[in-house]
C-alpha cells in the first residue's frame, strides 16, 4: 500500500527531481526549477535523456535475467515509460518500491498506482541518506530473501563525500540476497573542460543543490565486491543491449550494472 500522508511541496527552491523532469520534457516542475535548468550546459538535457535510456535498457536486462522485484531510490517524477512499466511489461507480476525525498514525486506516484496491478507498486517518501528506514519499508513490500534489482540512477552525485555515498550504497546492498543487482548511473566531469565543470557545479550550488561529479575510479568503488556485467562501467551510451553498436555520442554519466554474488 502506498503512503497517503499530506506533505507540503517547497516551490521556492529547485529540486533535482523537478529539474530532471524539465530536462525530460515533463510538466511537473516550477519556474525556479526551469530557471536553474536553463542556466546549465546545453548538453544537460540530452544527457538526462541518454541516462533515462540506460535505465530502460538495464531494467529490461534484469527482468530478462529473472529479477521480479525492484527497489528504485531517487525515483524522480514519473515519466513514461517508468521503471515499473519496463519491468512489468516483461514480468507482469514484478513488484516495485519507488523511493524519493520530494513530496511531489510521491503525489504523482500515487496516481500511477491505477496503471499498475494492485499491490505491485509502492511509494515511500524517504532519503537515501537514511537507508535503515528504506530497508525497513522494503522488507514489508519486497521479499529481501530473494534477489532484488537496486536502482540508484542519477542519484548519488547529489550526496557529498562527507556523507559517504559508498557506505550508503553498501548498507543497501548488504541487506539484499545473493543474486541481486545494482543498477547505477553517476554524473562525471571527466569529459568536460574544468571551467565548464565548475560552472555546472556552481549553478547547482547557487540553487542550493550540492552536485558532486566523480571520476571513473570513484564510481567504480560503488561496485566493489560485485560481478560487473558487460560492457563494464562505461559512459551511458556505451551500455547497450538492443543495438549492435553503442550510439556515438557524448555523455556526462558513468553507468554500470553489477551482480551481488
Amino acid at each position: 500500500m502506498a503512503q497517503h500522508e499530506t506533505f507540503t511541496v517547497d516551490t521556492s527552491t529547485p529540486h533535482p527531481a523537478r529539474v530532471y523532469d524539465y530536462f525530460l520534457g515533463g510538466k511537473d516542475n516550477y519556474p525556479v526549477d526551469q530557471e536553474l535548468a536553463e542556466r546549465l550546459a546545453t548538453g544537460a538535457q540530452r544527457g538526462a535523456l541518454v541516462n533515462r535510456e540506460f535505465m530502460h535498457r538495464a531494467v529490461a536486462h534484469l527482468a530478462r535475467c529473472g529479477i521480479d522485484q525492484f527497489l528504485d531510490i531517487g525515483t524522480g517524477i514519473p515519466t513514461e515509460p517508468n521503471l515499473h512499466q519496463i519491468a512489468q511489461g516483461l514480468v507482469p507480476h514484478a513488484r516495485v518500491l519507488y523511493v524519493d525525498n520530494d513530496p511531489i514525486v510521491l503525489r504523482h506516484g500515487q496516481a500511477l498506482l491505477s496503471s499498475s496491478p494492485q499491490g505491485a507498486t509502492d511509494f515511500l517518501l524517504a532519503d537515501v541518506r537514511e537507508p535503515a528506514g528504506i530497508l525497513a519499508h522494503a522488507a514489508r513490500v519486497l521479499d529481501l530473501n530473494r534477489p532484488v534489482g537496486l536502482s540508484l540512477v542519477a542519484l548519488l552525485h547529489f550526496v557529498r563525500d562527507e556523507e559517504d555515498p559508498w557506505a550508503l550504497a553498501r548498507v543497501l546492498l548488504d541487506a539484499l540476497a545473493p543474486g541481486s543487482y545494482l543498477v547505477l548511473s553517476h554524473g562525471t566531469a571527466d569529459f568536460l573542460p574544468p571551467e565548464v565543470a565548475q560552472r555546472i557545479t556552481g549553478t547547482y550550488q547557487d540553487g542550493g543543490i550540492a552536485l558532486c561529479p566523480r571520476s571513473l575510479a570513484e564510481v567504480t568503488r560503488f561496485f566493489d565486491g560485485l560481478e560487473v556485467e558487460e560492457p563494464g562501467i562505461v559512459r551511458a551510451p556505451e551500455w547497450y543491449r538492443d543495438t549492435e553498436a553503442p550510439p556515438d555520442e557524448e555523455s556526462g554519466f558513468y553507468v554500470g550494472v553489477g551482480r551481488l554474488p
